[in-house]
């Protein structure tokens, strides 16, 4: 099998700071899950305002994890996601790093949580065939640190040939999903690990 393109590593602060706006990465997630959309595609998409859309998909720019395209017709101007995906990578000791990387961790898991409930509310009105295929899981694992640094990798190489923005076999049916895999050590409520 061909080797994937690799996720951009942010490691800068600045970058970290502006991926944490919630309005971006909604748009940022959206792009990459559907392609190229018009800012008020996006709107719709992520329930703000085509000016509002259309203001941070060129600060994404700046960065360089969008860019426009040319429309089909003079007015439109669809944007894409440049990036097939991002890795924030592992918590940074440097308070400031770390301290961007959780307001990130954070928008983005404002946005899967909105989905998830999206999806939950809207269930009843969906296709049976995608409701049955739909998934909620969830496990309690014991497992060591390098184990479980398997068990990620596994499943990221599973996954990545699926990703909506490096999949180009995609039959003519297929639609995108929201998928994500989260696994990390177990902290009660007096913030010591589980034993």
């Amino acid at each position: 099998m061909a080797e994937l393109p690799p996720r951009l590593r942010v490691r800068d602060v600045e970058l970290m700071r502006a991926l944490a706006h919630p309005v971006r990465a909604a748009l940022l997630s959206y792009l990459m899950a559907v392609g190229q959309r018009t800012a008020s595609e996006c709107a719709a998409a992520v329930d703000s305002s085509a000016s509002n859309c259309s203001w941070h998909l060129r600060q994404l720019r700046k960065w360089g994890l969008v860019e426009s395209v040319a429309g089909t017709d003079g007015r439109e101007r669809p944007w894409r996601a440049t990036q097939v995906g991002l890795e924030i990578g592992q918590f940074e000791s440097d308070g400031a790093t770390r301290a961007a990387q959780i307001a990130v961790f954070g928008a983005t898991l404002s946005n899967e949580q909105l989905l998830t409930q999206r999806f939950i509310d809207t269930m009843a009105e969906l296709d049976p065939e995608w409701r049955r295929a739909s998934e909620l899981n969830q496990y309690s694992l014991r497992v060591t640190p390098d184990e479980l640094a398997r068990l990620n990798a596994a499943i990221d190489a599973l996954v990545r040939p699926f990703v909506s923005t490096i999949r180009a076999d995609a039959p003519a049916d297929a639609r995108p999903v929201q998928a994500s895999w989260r696994a990390f050590l177990r902290v009660e409520a007096d913030g010591r690990p589980s034993g």
